[in-house]
């Protein structure tokens, strides 16, 4: 995807410019630039001030534009609308205005379709977050979902970190009692991890879940894959990583598409302990 900001075509066509001429570059966004008939060395600092604004202005509307431009194109014409909280919308395109990545600007426009087709779904701390959210950051939630699953018939997802053996004979005949699925194997280093409980996005700590039943079978449901496991004890339990009540919200909206080679992996790991069917 492709940034939509007026030196686009500067920023693609002059990737190996030096660090001081990209520099020099910036002095358009403060209006310092000359440009058509405006020369910043003719202008009092108030009329520069002026300008920068002005041209700020056009960069936000245009942000605007295109967001709901893309909103409409999510927005069904057979299911009715509802209308949007007054706080809701006015916070929604403040915060909005000032998302010029076209990648980001496609999420913004997917949350405004989702509450005009039902309202409450994306709280206003979760804007807040999102308006903070960079490229990379989105990347790396998109990378996580991807790796995610789903237990049963739960409704939220859980990076699964690992498991471990409690108790039991097994715990006593083993090198070790942990057994962790390699996230950073699979472009999901630690570092991501923190970048993301940074972000607010997951909890800044692990969990686990309580001892899985033998006798119980366990779906486990990827984004778009789906692994059915069986634990062969019942000293068995999951430890993972939980996404916050906005990591949830995000995870909506990311699309992210299931990690195959992580989730093949995965279920090589389990099939020490679990039998794994297809």
């Amino acid at each position: 995807m492709t940034d939509n900001h007026p030196n686009q075509t500067e920023k693609t066509t002059n990737t190996s410019m030096s660090a001081r001429k990209k520099a020099l570059l910036l002095g358009k966004m403060l209006g310092l630039a000359s440009e058509d008939d405006y020369r910043p060395s003719q202008a009092s600092i108030g009329e520069r001030a002026q300008f920068r604004l002005q041209k700020n202005q056009v960069l936000h509307q245009l942000n605007l534009e295109t967001i709901f431009s893309l909103a409409l194109n999510y927005t069904p014409s057979d299911v009715t609308g509802e209308d949007l909280d007054p706080d809701w919308s006015y916070q929604f395109f403040q915060m909005a205005e000032q998302i010029s990545s076209r990648r980001m600007q496609d999420l913004w426009a997917r949350i405004l379709a989702s509450e005009i087709v039902k309202p409450g779904k994306f709280s206003l701390r979760t804007l807040a977050i999102l308006k903070k959210l960079t490229q990379r950051e989105a990347q790396i939630l998109e990378k996580a979902l991807g790796m995610s699953a789903k237990l049963n018939t739960e409704t939220r997802y859980k990076l699964l970190n690992g498991y471990r053996i409690h108790g039991g004979l097994q715990q006593y005949f083993r090198k070790a009692s942990s057994v962790n699925v390699g996230l950073s194997k699979f472009g999901l280093p630690y570092s991501s991890i923190l970048t993301l409980m940074d972000a607010g996005i997951l909890h800044s700590s692990e969990f686990e879940t309580g001892i899985l039943d033998k006798s119980a079978p366990i779906l486990l449901s990827m984004v778009d894959y789906q692994i059915k496991i069986t634990p062969k004890s019942n000293n068995l339990l999951f430890s993972y990583y939980r996404f916050t009540p906005v990591g949830d919200e995000l995870c909506l909206l990311v699309q992210a598409k299931t990690d195959n080679e992580f989730s093949r992996a995965l279920k090589d790991t389990l099939s020490a302990d679990f039998a794994v069917g297809q």
